[in-house]
């Protein structure tokens, strides 16, 4: 996803790529937002109870586990009970682009595993929802939210797919995203592709999910899938997490393979977990993680990939660590209410024994125009590379798609146009260029040293700061920008993490009216086990998440 600051510069804030269209719950037809009977909410403000007394609102993997264990429950009625509930509630949010129709039987045979062998990993059996830019081979497709990508089909799983597979998780369909990870013109929606129509906020359906991991966050939130799965190039997992009350986490680049998902940046592209609970994310974050031959940045993780996210995990966690509050910079400072929740939120962590110091991070407005300079030279360089690679019938380059969309403006193109991608085409792609190197060396190297600098300086084991502001009023046409409140009074953390390549993780922590805030914990590079546990403490602590209402408008 890309979030535009409101700056002079352009500031990416990515999102991910890629939807499914060939067994496909939205028509290619656009969608517009729908209502519920009343203001009170529809069946998705009901808890999500599966068999009487399972509340899967609460229940997190472990409980699910032990649950299946005990033979009380199996992947068939879990995985029956999510279906049904996308069919029920898909038609107001717009966040599953297509199931799978394998899915029960994929459901049927994690519980034949489990009767005869056990569980495989603590994903056996348990229905997870996949960002349409993550490829799978199966009926699904995988088309980055765009008809271009429609009538071929991937030729292999994504790496991160073939994990999920052999951990025995259930792919139960493709999420709705940003059409090409938003990062296709300056005035696009957030949530809004081609394929999928606009994804709607599940806490007040006429406000933005965030993008372009919309359909990944909806997707738990409304309690349509366990956990999903996002991809971030610069605040597109943590976004619409925030913005839809639920955990994401960004790993460290190269701790999860990028291999077979749409590209925006392989200097920046990550896919990462979403749930409802830390621990949810964590142990889905310890099945995706995998060294891939196919991508050369995981080499660089192989000494992480057997820690044990959880060991850690206790209520006490943030009992004597320092941690850094930042604030100053990310528009924190534009809107009172949001400097409410993180003025809870610094007393919070201090109740729960942590000690708190102003953590001010230099560099941030050196960092947004080489970051999206460098970006668009390596777009148009890695998106004709993966398009080379995959087979069947779709334009056979960035240029190709730019035509396909002008062929198919009336689709396409109804509300917002490609400047970006034309901004892209008129780069070299050349990754050898002195302009392009420098650009690149300039982003990253400050995006580390902001982090790593002040993490040393003030002796820190982790940075917070806000994730978003209240979510704003979506608009076709008109989009992110266009002169909105919620543009005026933007908050936002993600770039220096995202830049750097460094992990960050989101967990709910407060409310402006309806409307969640999340609160972003960041750290030097492969410090995801370290900041788990402090993530998980918070959490516990703080218990901030709520239900969504599926509220059809609020004023403002």
């Amino acid at each position: 996803m890309r979030v535009l600051r409101p700056s002079a510069f352009r500031t990416a804030a990515l999102l991910g790529v890629a939807a499914a269209v060939t067994v496909g719950l939205v028509s290619p037809a656009i969608a517009a937002p729908s209502k519920p009977a009343d203001a009170r909410g529809g069946p998705g403000a009901v808890r999500p109870v599966l068999r009487g007394s399972i509340d899967l609102e609460s229940a997190t993997i472990p409980d699910l586990q032990r649950l299946m264990d005990r033979h009380k429950l199996t992947s068939v009625q879990l995985t029956s009970f999510y279906l049904r509930r996308i069919a029920a509630l898909n038609p107001r949010l717009h966040a599953v682009i297509a199931t799978n129709p394998d899915a029960l039987r994929i459901a049927s045979a994690s519980d034949k595993q489990r009767r005869h062998h056990g569980a495989r990993s603590p994903l056996e059996g348990i229905p997870i929802l996949l960002k349409d830019n993550v490829d799978t081979r199966d009926r699904e497709g995988t088309t980055a939210g765009s008809l271009a990508l429609a009538k071929s089909t991937p030729a292999r799983d994504a790496f991160l797919v073939q994990r999920l597979r052999v951990a025995g998780a259930v792919v139960i369909g493709k999420a709705n995203l940003s059409e090409w990870a938003n990062f296709r013109d300056d005035d696009s929606s957030s949530g809004w592709s081609a394929v999928g129509g606009q994804n709607n906020n599940p806490y007040v359906l006429d406000r933005n999910p965030c993008g372009s991991s919309s359909g990944s966050a909806s997707g738990v939130t409304a309690n349509l899938a366990t956990v999903a799965i996002g991809t971030e190039t610069d605040g597109s997992i943590v976004c619409p997490s925030g913005q839809q009350g639920v955990v994401g986490i960004k790993p460290t680049l190269g701790l999860v393979s990028r291999s077979g998902v749409v590209p925006i940046s392989a200097e920046q592209d990550t896919a990462g977990p979403m749930g409802k609970h830390v621990v949810d994310a964590a142990l889905t974050l310890s099945v995706l993680r995998g060294v891939d031959p196919r991508d050369p940045a995981t080499a660089a993780s192989a000494p992480f990939q057997h820690v044990d996210y959880l060991a850690g995990f206790d209520p006490n966690a943030l009992r004597g660590k320092r941690i850094g509050v930042w604030l100053a910079g990310t528009g924190v400072e534009n809107v009172p209410a949001v400097a409410r929740v993180m003025a809870d939120t610094t007393a919070a962590l201090a109740r729960l024994g942590a000690t708190v110091v102003p953590a001010d991070l230099p560099f941030q407005d050196q960092i947004g125009t080489p970051e999206f300079e460098a970006l668009l030279v390596e777009f148009k360089h890695d998106l004709n590379a993966y398009l080379a690679a995959r087979p069947g019938p779709h334009p056979a380059d960035l240029a190709g798609l730019i035509e396909f969309n002008r062929q198919f403006a009336n689709l396409e193109m109804p509300f917002f146009d490609q400047d970006i991608f034309e901004a892209a085409q008129a780069t070299s792609g050349d990754l050898t260029d002195p302009t392009y190197l420098q650009q690149r060396r300039t982003a990253t190297s400050l995006a580390q040293r902001s982090l790593d600098e002040t993490i040393a300086r003030l002796h820190l084991d982790a940075i917070v700061a806000p994730t978003n502001a209240p979510a704003w009023r979506t608009r076709l046409p008109g989009g992110d920008v266009a002169g909105t409140a919620g543009f005026t009074q933007f908050v936002g953390s993600s770039t220096p993490a995202a830049v750097a390549g460094y992990p960050n993780i989101t967990v709910p922590a407060g409310f402006v009216g309806p409307l969640p805030i999340g609160v972003s914990f960041m750290a030097s590079r492969f410090q995801e086990a370290k900041l788990l546990p402090l993530a998980f403490a918070f959490e516990q602590g703080t218990h901030a998440r709520r239900l969504p209402r599926f509220i059809p408008t609020i004023g403002g």
